[in-house]
């Protein structure tokens, strides 16, 4: 059954107890912020809704990404940034015993982290570690790759942070962890038992359990909402774990990937930005004529591909507005789901997003 784009009378920020904020693409953009999002979270925050800020990005510090936050006009604790260093560390304490000796690809924060959690981080393949774990770093060498590879071939674990292939920059998209894992499982055929980060739900649920002061005070999945920017990693972890989520359009997502995705890169509701979080969400609904509709928008695909935009009474252009979007996506996404041919669409050039 196609699960399509909710709507809410309230805004999310009244209904939801705690956004999981993604950071690079949603929050900033490497040194900048993205336009609206402080604004987004204090309205948000306003309302009552807490705020925990998730990142793939292992190579910072939380107290150094807590200080550029603040740097942008937010209140938080350096407690509330979770980066895929803390949940790699948590992750890999499970496969190993205490003492383990773990090759460290990656900067001081995921070092520390391991030492943290009762293991030994070591610096080449010769001190004969019995896992490796790799993550992205500004630093990040030749020499580094070579000891992954080496480390493998003579019988380490191996691990990874994340699997984002891109990284947002202040100058465009740059190369993530994923493609710097790349030339290590070339050369070793060896792919990563485990990541800790998105596209797998741990960053979520170690959130929830790191932000709890007891275990009893662990908020359920219901109440918390996961926000990102990328469909294969923040909405696909959400999916999997069980979460309601929000794509906002500051970051890698753009309109054709949201309206050809499959269901497991399908968010529950969509935003330009993070005042989303404290706005209403409109939602979208099917009439007998099998048009869809949101707002003042509606949206319709034929048997042959065909998709048709209308704004009705009022409504502006249907390639500038979100709700023909949400429409357009629900519409497609039924197509899609009933076996239509995507080949054949004729997708809506949509000047939304960032």
């Amino acid at each position: 059954m196609t699960v399509f784009l909710k709507g809410t009378e309230d805004a999310p920020a009244k209904i939801y107890r705690l956004a999981l904020l993604d950071l690079d693409g949603v929050v900033y953009r490497g040194a900048d912020p993205v336009e609206h999002a402080a604004e987004g979270i204090d309205r948000a925050q306003t309302l009552g809704m807490r705020m925990a800020y998730t990142t793939n990005n292992a190579s910072r510090f939380p107290n150094v990404v807590a200080d550029q936050l603040r740097g942008f006009g937010l209140t938080l604790d350096d407690g509330q940034v979770i980066t895929s260093a803390v949940v790699a560390a948590r992750m890999l304490r499970r496969y190993l015993p205490e003492g383990a000796r773990v090759l460290v690809i990656g900067s001081d924060h995921l070092r520390e982290q391991i030492r943290i959690n009762g293991m030994v981080p070591v610096d080449k393949a010769a001190d004969q570690s019995e896992a490796i774990i790799q993550a992205w770093y500004p630093e990040l060498s030749w020499q580094d790759l070579a000891q992954a590879a080496f480390a493998i071939e003579n019988g380490a674990r191996y691990f990874t942070t994340n699997k984002d292939q891109t990284l947002p920059r202040e100058g465009g998209m740059a190369p993530g962890n994923g493609a710097m894992l790349q030339p290590v499982i070339l050369a070793t055929g060896k792919q990563p038992e485990d990541s800790a980060g998105k596209p797998e739900s741990a960053m979520y649920d170690e959130a929830r359990q790191l932000l709890a002061s007891s275990q009893e005070e662990i908020l359920n999945v219901d109440l918390c909402l996961p926000v990102g920017d990328r469909l294969d990693t923040d909405i696909e972890a959400a999916n999997r774990g069980g979460y309601d989520s929000m794509l906002v359009l500051t970051g890698v997502a753009r309109t054709p990937s949201i309206l050809t995705a499959p269901a497991k890169w399908r968010p529950t509701y969509l935003a330009e930005d993070l005042r989303g979080l404290a706005e209403s969400q409109p939602q979208p609904s099917k009439e007998a004529d099998q048009i869809w509709h949101c707002g003042d928008q509606t949206a319709r695909v034929d048997d042959d591909g065909h998709v048709t935009l209308r704004a009705l009474e009022g409504g502006g252009d249907p390639l500038h507005d979100l709700d023909a979007v949400r429409a357009c996506a629900c519409a497609i996404w039924e197509y899609q789901d009933c076996g239509g041919d995507m080949d054949s669409l004729d997708l809506p050039a949509f000047d939304i997003g960032a």
